[in-house]
This record gives structure tokens, C-alpha cells and sequence, in this order.
């Protein structure tokens, strides 16, 4: 599968790596992906920690689980590979930042652009039989990725989480507002976002004024 991790999160990440349940999460993410179709691909399940050293990260969004139709998941929450048409979530999200930022809406929705900005775009889990949403959730991906937030949240400060849905909003307790912005909204999919929640909250643009405030680049959405 040809799976690696950024140097800077395998070193925050090291003691994770000798825990019983990674050994377990190893040898079932291997067996499915051997016996199943899974998303993303191999060599793309840590893309988001290899685009976002940890030093590097400024803002992080965080995702359920990858998409699972074929040619959109590439380690990245909310995003999808070039050429692949928008999945209404990601649409929502463009239409925001429009309507915040009177930016156009982008002709693509690899989000790679702003990973390589330090938006750490971390799904929970960070694989997925295809066609089964959710359907790695139980693997042991969770412990992992909490980790990730956790070690961010004890050795970082001045970061923008942005914690859209419920599941998302599961993770706040690990994140010291007094030295972080929190943005919390409903999720951006049809379902929660017609209800009302997700359009003119401008989370993009309060973003951009705290890390401004705190003496970081804005992020180019």
C-alpha cells in the first residue's frame, strides 16, 4: 500500500504508532483494502498530514469519513480530485465563501491549494469501503485522529478549528478556546444547511481576521 506520514506528524504521532490498537487498525485496514475496493487510495489514507506539516498547520477542518464513490476521495476532508463534480457539501462551501469573501466559486474542488496553506483537512476516519459510508468507522481510526487534534491542541496555539455538524462538534472539548478560535455550525450538506446555520455565519473571513490578529497569513479559500 505504500503508506507513509510526514516526518514532523510521525514524530508528534510516534507513541500512537506502538499502541496495540494501531497494530489491530494496521492489519484490518490492510486486509479490507486487499479484499475490498476502499477509498482513498493507499498511498494517499495520511495525504492530509503529508500536505500540512504540524508545524505548518494554522487552521483545522475536520471531516466524518471519505467520500466513498469511485475517482473523489484523496485524504482530504470535504475535498475531491480534480475533474470530479462537486458533492453538494463542497458546493455549500464554495457558495459561502462567495457570499463571505466575493470570491468566485472555484473551477475545482481539490482543496490541496489550501492544505498547502496549513488547513489541516482531517477526516476521522481516514478510509472507507466504497460505496459504504461510515463502513470503516469501528476500525480504530478515531483513537488515531483524536490524537492528532489532541497533540495539536497541547503543543499549538492560535488555531482556527472549524467544527461544522454535530460529529465535528464532538471534538471541542479537546480544544482550549482561550488560546484557539472555535467556529462551530451546522454541517454544510443540504439537509442541515437549508435549515438554517451554515450560510452568513463568515467563517471564512473570521478566520482570516483571527490569524491576521495573531501574526499568520490569511488563507487564500
Amino acid at each position: 500500500m505504500n503508506v507513509q506520514i510526514e516526518p514532523s506528524w510521525k514524530e508528534q504521532l510516534a507513541a500512537e504508532f506502538e499502541k496495540p490498537y494501531f497494530a489491530k487498525l494496521t492489519d484490518a485496514v490492510r486486509q479490507e483494502y486487499r479484499q475490498q475496493q476502499c477509498f482513498p487510495p493507499g498511498q494517499l489514507i495520511f495525504n492530509a498530514f503529508n500536505l500540512c506539516p504540524f508545524q505548518a498547520v494554522k487552521v483545522v477542518i475536520i471531516g466524518q469519513d471519505p467520500y466513498h464513490e469511485p475517482h473523489q476521495a484523496h485524504g482530504l476532508s470535504f475535498s475531491v480530485q480534480e475533474g470530479v463534480i462537486f458533492p453538494p457539501s463542497l458546493q455549500n462551501i464554495f457558495k459561502e465563501i462567495h457570499d463571505d469573501l466575493g470570491l468566485p466559486i472555484p473551477t475545482s474542488g481539490d482543496l490541496t491549494r489550501w492544505a498547502r496553506q496549513g488547513v489541516l483537512l482531517l477526516n476521522a476516519t481516514l478510509t472507507v469501503r466504497a460505496h459504504q459510508a461510515n463502513s470503516h468507522s469501528q476500525l480504530g481510526w478515531q483513537q488515531f485522529t483524536d490524537a492528532a487534534i489532541q497533540a495539536l491542541a497541547s503543543r499549538r496555539q492560535h488555531l482556527v478549528y472549524m467544527l461544522w455538524g454535530g460529529f465535528a462538534r464532538t471534538k471541542r472539548y479537546m480544544i482550549d478556546r482561550t488560546n484557539n478560535l472555535v467556529l462551530e455550525s451546522v454541517h454544510p450538506s443540504p439537509l442541515s444547511a437549508n435549515r438554517g446555520g451554515w450560510f452568513g455565519q463568515h467563517q471564512f473571513s473570521r478566520c482570516n481576521e483571527y490569524l491576521l490578529r495573531n501574526g499568520a497569513t490569511p488563507i487564500a479559500w
